[in-house]
């Protein structure tokens, strides 16, 4: 017979999640598209990163996360990046399709490196990456801050391209935590609802890694 659906079990299963991921990222693209064809501005790019991170805190700690505003978040995101994409494309043409590929090739990688138990989530490399995100959180937060009071950023800085390269491969890694905390989930027969919130989490860390591995990029376009 074949394998129970949530449907039949109320309970979280792989394919719930990849069909919601699906639909946050069909959003995300569409949104994102029309935003980079209507060649949108900096008050498009604004309003799309401020509604997405409004929408994304309160995705993040609501009990329950509810469809209509993890797409909702999604397509806030979408216009963000649709937008953002065509500029630094302007700037250096080509960068988003290699932006993209990039990402992919890091999403395959640590997806292939979680399956095959090379890389295992611990208390310890748990306790490490949140140490290195609130790290470079606050890094983030002195550079705006110092940018604002001296229009110069640590960014621009000859630590730029090291600091946006590690920005980069940490959230890499936090894939790694939520395909752990997709695979925890789906073990302890969360409900099928949950589906939602591990597609969002999903998104948010491959949105992150994308605009990282850009940054990147950028940065090394910028000095050749």
């Amino acid at each position: 017979a074949p394998a129970a659906s949530s449907l039949r079990t109320g309970r979280m299963t792989i394919d719930d999640v990849v069909t919601r991921t699906g639909i946050l990222f069909a959003v995300l693209v569409t949104v994102g598209a029309v935003a980079w064809t209507l060649e949108l501005g900096g008050e498009a790019l604004m309003l799309g990163f401020f509604g997405g991170l409004i929408l994304g805190m309160v995705n993040a700690f609501s009990k329950t996360v509810k469809p209509v505003l993890a797409i909702a978040y999604a397509a806030f995101q979408g216009l963000a990046l649709g937008t953002i994409s065509h500029m630094y494309n302007e700037m250096y043409d080509g960068i988003v399709s290699q932006a993209i590929l990039v990402t992919i090739s890091a999403f395959a990688g640590m997806l292939f490196a979680y399956k095959s138990g090379r890389i295992r989530v611990t208390p310890k490399f748990t306790k490490v990456l949140t140490t290195a995100l609130i790290g470079y959180l606050v890094l983030g937060l002195v550079s705006f801050v110092a940018f604002m009071f001296t229009k110069t950023s640590i960014y621009n800085s000859g630590f730029g391209l090291l600091i946006a390269s590690g920005g980069m491969v940490l959230a890499a890694f936090f894939l790694i935590l939520d395909f752990d905390s997709i695979q925890s989930g789906i073990a302890a027969g969360a409900p099928e609802s949950e589906s939602w919130r591990a597609a969002f989490g999903l998104m948010v860390t491959i949105v992150w890694l994308y605009m990282e591995v850009l940054r990147v990029l950028s940065i090394l376009r910028g000095n050749d």
